[in-house]
């Protein structure tokens, strides 16, 4: 996979995206990282990005031209087939599910903003989608673009190391994770379930799968909403109080 990152500060990525998994994806050739600085994309002597918004208001936007010329100039002026995504607090909330599509690409675009935001142009005739990491502002979107590139990078075959770490995480299965305990199997007095040494691996699955349902119960109800669930665990979800929405089912 290759992603491309349009940015005014290449430095707040490269570090980063430089380290660990992300970093070995890249060695190993799994992942290339392509990291394009808007600023170069200007003519003007002060290499302008920027200019006060149409009919007033506070703030500065970035200027269409650069942004455009940037990602024509690495990815050519028609459709490159893959997304363009636009970070911006505007966009849909970025999911597990919204990864794993953006995995199977053969690439993808990131577009950072800063300032007030961007010239609408680019929203509409650019960018291929918007995301957003949450319901927050930040100062610009390199530290979205972190998260999203995180995500999608450690869902390559072979990224992880293991092709069923993926499958275990929070929010893979729809679910939260059940909790993990390594040794000692006791620490200042706290233990860890003696199912977990029972050697029993079928009890070890039913633990784990009852655990998950406990914790998204309690931390994320609303994931249960639009669960596939099997009769026994709406059963075990039941004791805990759990009423499924009928509108819902």
């Amino acid at each position: 996979m290759h992603i491309h990152i349009y940015t005014l500060f290449p430095q707040m990525l490269r570090d980063p995206l430089g380290l660990s998994i992300l970093g070995r994806a890249q060695v190993n050739g799994l992942l290339d990282v392509s990291v394009h600085n808007i600023r170069e994309f200007t003519h003007d002597t002060h290499h302008t990005v920027d200019d006060y918004p149409y009919g007033g208001g506070p703030g500065m936007l970035m200027k269409p031209e650069p942004f455009f010329e940037a990602v024509e100039s690495t990815l050519g002026t028609t459709s490159p087939g893959f997304p363009v995504v636009l970070l911006t607090p505007q966009g849909d909330t970025f999911t597990q599910a919204i990864a794993e599509r953006l995995a199977t690409q053969p690439a993808i675009a990131l577009l950072c903003g800063r300032y007030q935001g961007v010239d609408e142009r680019i929203r509409q005739h650019l960018a291929t989608e918007e995301l957003s990491i949450g319901d927050y502002v930040l100062t610009g979107g390199e530290p979205a673009a972190i998260v999203v590139v995180d995500a999608v990078a450690r869902l390559l075959p072979g990224a992880l190391g293991s092709e069923e770490a993926p499958a275990a995480d929070s929010h893979a299965s729809g679910f939260l994770q059940h909790p993990q305990y390594t040794r000692p199997a006791e620490f200042r007095g706290w233990k860890i379930p003696e199912v977990l040494q029972s050697g029993n691996h079928q009890e070890v699955e039913r633990w784990r799968r009852e655990e998950s349902l406990r914790r998204t119960f309690e931390r994320r109800p609303d994931l249960l909403r639009k669960a596939r669930l099997s009769e026994n665990e709406q059963r075990f979800l039941e004791r805990l109080g759990w009423v499924r929405d009928d509108t819902r089912a």
